[in-house]
């Protein structure tokens, strides 16, 4: 069955390119999150980090702040709650790296629910986003 309904329209967030110079910079994304903290990539770099290092509790604590921004930051861009966010648009992939990290930290600790929910948003924003940070 077709969708006859109207797709909205995709949300492109737009650069802050004095932070994405910091964090391409920085050795430690902290100084950036704390700098930058609306900046969902250095938060999405720190999760990515406690991940690798094992720590999925400070990984969740770091990828739901990032995530959070994030989703202000769509919504000041139009976003309405869905529609797609697409990873090709890299401003969008700091906010899509914060979901993706959201979900394996979730599993890590348990919150089976809460992994589902954010990997099937992250599907949700763009399949291409999920299939990129999933390979």
């Amino acid at each position: 069955m077709q969708n006859l309904m109207p797709e909205p329209p995709a949300t492109l967030l737009t650069d802050d390119e004095a932070a994405a110079a910091a964090l391409a910079a920085a050795e430690d994304p902290t100084s950036v999150a704390a700098a930058y903290p609306t900046y969902s990539a250095a938060w999405a770099a720190l999760a990515q980090l406690a991940l690798t290092a094992g720590q999925p509790v400070p990984a969740y604590a770091f990828a739901r702040t990032g995530y959070h921004r994030g989703l202000d930051q769509l919504r000041r861009a139009g976003w309405k709650g869905h529609g797609p966010v697409p990873w090709k648009h890299e401003p969008n992939q700091g906010f899509l790296r914060c979901l993706h990290a959201l979900s394996v930290a979730a599993a890590e600790i348990g919150e089976a629910d809460e992994a589902a929910r954010c990997a099937q948003f992250l599907r949700d924003c763009d399949p291409a986003a999920f299939d990129a940070l999933n390979s």
